[in-house]
């Protein structure tokens, strides 16, 4: 007896075929919400979420840095020491805009490295490897070894968490979002070969003023340039304070223990004043500890011990000594390599992407992938194409010296820029030439910066008032180099003039250069500021 009924029975029969069926739909179902969501997908959105994690990251480290550096300030302005940056900066340290600011030049320099990276490995694994669960240990050994190397000097909290915590958000987004055919095969060169020849084309214009040529005709010679670079002297050293060493510190602070006879502590004293090193009496923390113990001098870097030698080798060779203590102390060299090469050449990749990235989502409206893809490439190169034009036009010319008097005069900025570099680098007088004073009115920033620099081999009293106009200038460039040009000139005269003006200033930028000219000058810090 059948334990179903006829119709069970054919309905039975039936039902493998029915699953063929429905298998197949569900299938093109999961391929088409697949394709849908490859659909927008761009290598541009795991590394937007990289520079999201490092700008995290990077704000706390430079806020981290900036409280203290508060606290440190604090101490030297309370000892009637000269402080830098000043109060109208002081005040900022503890405001979370300057953390954030600041912190998007390591975003945008080890932060882009270091996603950049981590998309490479992303796309070599998954289309070279076909996504090899073994060869991936080879990935994760490559990763522990770059946290051994960058810790090689010392463990940092900050610099350990950039290489932590960006790969892994990096690299798995590659898995989550889907990984797009753009990013495989043939469309890997609709990418590559546009970046390769962009960047044979910038290299044929290296040269040592490359950057300052980029500054000048790039970026000051509009309004949004303006802004970037005001930006960028602005915020910059909130972020440079959080990795540099002691050499590379403006002012330090330091505190002598144990010792009972005056007249030695005197001597110590003057000779850490000459190099920065500021004696501290206050309660608070010190960059540099000096204790002496059974006729030795120890030095002490927040409570680790970096240096012993004797009284009679510091007195002799303090600089070699000071120097041996920073490099000794110095955890992040090897981060400072690495936000450098990333800056040289991953932050302009990452703009790049993103600039590809949102052109094509905007054709992606009107087309399908594959198209967008080429078109955007298309047009992303020539736009860069068309701003390394501008800039291969616009640099300056080559002048010759029997030149100078008509470029001087010339109607093209450009011209004028040419022979005042052209004076300043060959240390001609300016002075011989009519008219010069003129340029310091004039509405470009690059001229009054190279008019300030060519000032600085001048010998003429005359040029000395155009200096000093030049230090009350509205640009913190043409300021700090009116600063450096009053230091090679040796003029001492304007010392009360600089005292004033970095107790007075709103800039840090210009403070740093007013001070490094001070003591080029000659002035020493004393307990009266």
């Amino acid at each position: 007896m059948d334990l179903f009924s006829l119709d069970d029975q054919n309905q039975i029969r039936e039902y493998p075929d029915r699953l063929i069926v429905e298998y197949s739909a569900t299938s093109n179902l999961k391929n088409m919400t697949s394709a849908r969501k490859l659909q927008f997908f761009h290598p541009a959105i795991p590394l937007l979420l990289g520079l999201i994690t490092s700008q995290i990251i990077a704000t706390i480290q430079v806020y981290v840095s900036n409280l203290d550096l508060y606290a440190t300030v604090t101490l030297i302005n309370d000892s009637g020491y000269l402080a830098v940056p000043n109060q109208n900066v002081m005040t900022g340290l503890k405001e979370f805009t300057p953390a954030f600011c600041g912190g998007m030049f390591y975003t945008l320099s080890i932060g882009a490295g270091i996603s950049l990276l981590s998309l490479a490995a992303a796309w070599i694994w998954h289309d070279h490897f076909s996504g090899n669960k073994h060869l991936l240990i080879l990935f994760l050994l490559l990763w522990a070894g770059l946290l051994l190397f960058i810790n090689l000097r010392g463990f940092s909290l900050f610099v350990t968490l950039y290489f932590i915590a960006i790969p892994p958000i990096v690299f798995g987004s590659m898995l989550v979002f889907g990984y797009d055919r753009q990013l495989s095969g043939r469309y890997v060169m609709v990418h590559l070969i546009p970046v390769m020849v962009l960047a044979i084309l910038w290299f044929t214009q290296y040269d040592r003023h490359l950057f300052l040529d980029l500054r000048d005709h790039l970026l000051f010679s509009n309004s949004i340039g303006k802004k970037v670079t005001d930006f960028y002297y602005s915020y910059t050293l909130y972020a440079a304070e959080a990795f540099k060493s002691l050499d590379q510190k403006l002012i330090k602070t330091c505190r002598l223990e144990n010792f009972s006879n005056s007249n030695l502590v005197k001597s110590i004293e003057k000779e850490l004043i000459k190099y920065d090193y500021l004696p501290i009496e206050a309660d608070g923390s010190v960059d540099l500890n000096l204790v002496r113990a059974n006729g030795y001098l120890l030095f002490e870097h927040h409570g680790r011990r970096i240096l012993k030698t004797t009284i009679n080798e510091f007195g002799s060779q303090p600089q070699n000594v000071l120097h041996r203590i920073s490099t000794a102390s110095d955890r992040f060299s090897i981060f400072r390599q690495f936000t450098f090469i990333s800056l040289l050449l991953a932050y302009p990749l990452m703009l790049y992407i993103l600039f590809h990235a949102l052109i094509w989502f905007i054709i992606l409206f009107f087309m399908d992938t594959r198209k967008a893809t080429i078109l955007s490439s298309i047009l992303c190169f020539s736009i860069s194409l068309g701003i390394l034009a501008v800039f291969y036009f616009s640099r300056s010319p080559q002048i010759t010296e029997h030149e100078l008097a008509k470029a001087l005069r010339s109607n093209q900025w450009q011209e004028r820029v040419a022979a005042l570099r052209f004076i300043e680098e060959s240390k001609m007088e300016i002075g011989q030439f009519k008219d010069y004073a003129k340029i310091a009115t004039s509405h470009r920033i690059s001229e009054r910066y190279w008019l300030a620099k060519a000032l600085a081999n001048s010998r003429q009293a005359e040029t000395l008032k155009v200096l000093l106009t030049l230090s009350n200038d509205s640009n913190t460039n043409v300021v700090s180099m009116a600063y450096w040009a009053m230091a090679l000139r040796k003029y001492s005269g304007a010392i009360e003039e600089i005292l004033r003006q970095i107790k007075t200033s709103d800039h840090w930028y210009s403070q740093l250069y007013a001070y490094k000219a001070l003591r080029s000058l000659g002035w020493n810090q004393s307990q009266s500021h």
